[in-house]
């Protein structure tokens, strides 16, 4: 049974460790790329579709941004806590539980979010229906989204700074019974499970669907293949986000449910949750290696950055030649 335990320690020290590094730099090369595509005003205007691209890197410079937040202060943490045995106090209970609780779920909910908004503008461009092409927001108003998602998870966060403490046991535990089962349904299950998973399901298979179709057609507007793979990859780290948050609510259903919020549990139920906690930080964690491998544009721009080229934005790859006629080319032949 100790070896069991010992290898979930070392599991989650070395596992870790390397998701906190690697996961740092993915997310900083992630914020780096999706900033110069937003700011990017090299777009085609005689393609309507292309000025709505910027909507999307908005969103996911948003979800990169805050998913570095969590890799740097969550996932340490849970590092210190679980691999390295630290032991809590009165006097940490502060930085290692309230205000890491709150600072969290406000940016793992924002960062889940964000992949919904972006899957969600997604669907709407690649729709054949003028009607919804239209209801995807302009700059400012994703913008104004945004700040309405982070000041919206924000206020519901505050009551983790009241109820957390620390355990007999030495974890961090909900003091308040009815603030516990609220933020198992809330929190767990219903935000961080049902909804993410209902919900990028239902548009990423719709999405897939409409891309699809738009393959099968030659589009006048060559900046389209931006927009299909842009979906591309919402669609992967939607998938990614929907097998990594089922064990997780599963096993935080189980420690209120059925354990009485005992965290106490056998070394291969503690090894179950060091499997989880590193599930749980995959989705900020392999964000950028998803966007790499599945998208030549961004793969592209991040090898101009690692290769220290000058930075070229990513329509260069779509420059649209002009058409000679045939009237044309004998003029220039003669002359």
């Amino acid at each position: 049974m100790m070896n069991v335990e010992i290898i979930a320690h070392h599991l989650m020290i070395i596992g870790g460790i390397f998701m906190y590094f690697f996961g740092s730099i993915g997310n900083l090369l992630n914020i780096y790329v999706f900033t110069i595509w937003y700011r990017s005003k090299h777009t085609s205007h005689k393609c309507a579709r292309s000025n709505r691209t910027s909507n999307s890197s908005l969103y996911l410079l948003a979800s990169s941004i805050s998913n570095l937040i969590v890799i740097v202060y969550p996932l340490f943490t849970r590092i210190m806590l679980d691999g390295y045995e630290y032991h809590l106090t009165a006097s940490s209970v502060f930085f290692v539980c309230q205000f890491r609780y709150f600072i969290l779920h406000i940016f793992d909910l924002t960062s889940l979010a964000c992949i919904c908004l972006a899957t969600f503008d997604r669907y709407l461009i690649s729709s054949r229906t003028a009607r919804l092409r239209k209801l995807s927001p302009t700059k400012k108003q994703s913008k104004y989204i945004l700040l309405f998602v982070v000041c919206l998870f924000t206020i519901h966060s505050i009551p983790n700074l009241k109820y957390y403490h620390v355990s007999r046991q030495g974890y961090c535990a909900i003091s308040s019974h009815v603030y516990l089962y609220y933020y198992l349904y809330s929190f767990q299950i219903f935000l961080h499970g049902i909804f993410p998973i209902v919900f990028l399901s239902i548009f990423g298979t719709l999405t897939f669907r409409q891309l699809k179709t738009i393959n099968r057609r030659k589009s006048l507007c060559r900046n389209s293949h931006i927009d299909r793979q842009l979906s591309r990859m919402i669609l992967l780290i939607s998938i990614a986000i929907v097998l990594s948050s089922i064990p997780y609510c599963i096993e935080q259903s189980y420690y209120v449910l059925f354990n009485n919020n005992n965290r106490s549990a056998t070394p291969f139920f503690f090894l179950y949750h060091v499997t989880c906690s590193i599930l749980f930080y995959t989705n900020p964690v392999s964000s950028f290696y998803i966007y790499y491998v599945s998208t030549r544009n961004f793969r592209a721009q991040v090898n101009q950055i690692i290769c220290c080229r000058r930075t070229v934005h990513c329509d260069v790859f779509y420059q649209i030649r002009p058409i000679i006629t045939p009237r044309q080319s004998v003029h220039d032949s003669l002359f």
